[in-house]
C-alpha cells in the first residue's frame, strides 16, 4: 500500500468502527528532545494518525502554545533532517505519520531528497500550511513519485470553485480548517460550521478531517458523521507540557 493510501485507509478504519478518526499533533522535540520516540509511541497508541510538527522560528497559522513548543524544540537543536533521522532508526509505531511543515525548511532541503528521505523514513504525507495551493505543483510532484501525500488545506472562506479544485488534488485527507485565524482556540462548532464541512465532504474523494481548536470530547461527538477524522493539537501540546499521560488524554476524547 502507497503511503497515501496508508493515511486514508487509517482514517476510515476508525470511521468503520464508528467514530471520527483521531490526527494527533505534537511539536517534534517538545518538551523534551530525549523523548521524542516516548511521546511519539504515546500518542500513536491511541491517535489514528500522527501529525509530527517541524519546529519554525515564525510559525505563522499556529497559536501561542504551538509557538511556544516550536521554540522551544528549536533551542533543543531540533530540526527536519534531525526528525527524519530519528524516524528512519527508531522503531516506528503502526499508526501512519505525517509531517507539518512550513515551507522554508521543506526548499533548504530540496524537494527530491526530502521526498526520498520521508518515504524512507516511513512518512506517509505532508501538510505545509503556508504552501498555495497554486504554488505546489512542484512538491507535489516530488511527493508522488515517493507514493507520498500533500494533504490539502480547506477553510470555510474558499470558493466552491477552488474547494472543487483543492479536495481533487489532495491525497491521504483533506484538513478542513473550522474557522479562520490560529490555531489552539476553542471551537463550539456551530451549525454553519457543519454546514461547510458537508460542503468539503461532499466534493472530496479522500476523507475530510476537521482541526484548529478541538479539544474535548463535546467537540468530537459534535462533529460525529459530519467529517471521518478531528485534528487534535494545541490541548495535546499542552497535556504533553505538563507531563501528562497523552494516551489517557486522547482516550478521553472518545468518552462521549
Amino acid at each position: 500500500m502507497k503511503p497515501h493510501a496508508r493515511l486514508s485507509s487509517a482514517i476510515r478504519a476508525a470511521v468503520d468502527r464508528g467514530e471520527p478518526a483521531l490526527v494527533a499533533f505534537m511539536t517534534a522535540g517538545f518538551p523534551q528532545i530525549d523523548k521524542f520516540a516516548e511521546h511519539l509511541h504515546a500518542v500513536a497508541s491511541v491517535a489514528d494518525v500522527v501529525e509530527i510538527g517541524v519546529p519554525f522560528t515564525d510559525p505563522m497559522a499556529d497559536g501561542m502554545t504551538i509557538q511556544r513548543s516550536s521554540q522551544a524544540a528549536l533551542k533543543q537543536g531540533v530540526s527536519l533532517k534531525w526528525i527524519l533521522g530519528e524516524l528512519a532508526t527508531m522503531q516506528r509505531p503502526e499508526a501512519p505519520l505525517v509531517l507539518m511543515s512550513y515551507l522554508n525548511p521543506l526548499l533548504q532541503y530540496g524537494y527530491a531528497r526530502l521526498a526520498q528521505d520521508a518515504a524512507a523514513a516511513g512518512v506517509c504525507g505532508f501538510i505545509v500550511p503556508d504552501l498555495p495551493f497554486d504554488e505546489g505543483d512542484e512538491f507535489r510532484a516530488a511527493l508522488a513519485k515517493e507514493g507520498v501525500a500533500l494533504v490539502q488545506m480547506v477553510t470555510p472562506v474558499t470558493t466552491p470553485e477552488r474547494l472543487a479544485r483543492v479536495c481533487a488534488a489532495s491525497e491521504g485527507f483533506v484538513y478542513a480548517v473550522t474557522m479562520t485565524g490560529t490555531t489552539g482556540k476553542s471551537v463550539t462548532v456551530p451549525d454553519e460550521v457543519l454546514q461547510y464541512l458537508a460542503r468539503v465532504k461532499a466534493v472530496s474523494p479522500v476523507p475530510v478531517c476537521a482541526g484548529f481548536g478541538i479539544r474535548s470530547a463535546e467537540q468530537v461527538e459534535r462533529l460525529r458523521g459530519h467529517v471521518e477524522g478531528v485534528v487534535v493539537g494545541s490541548a495535546l501540546v499542552e497535556v504533553l507540557e505538563r507531563g501528562e499521560d497523552a494516551a489517557t488524554w486522547l482516550r478521553s476524547l472518545r468518552a462521549g
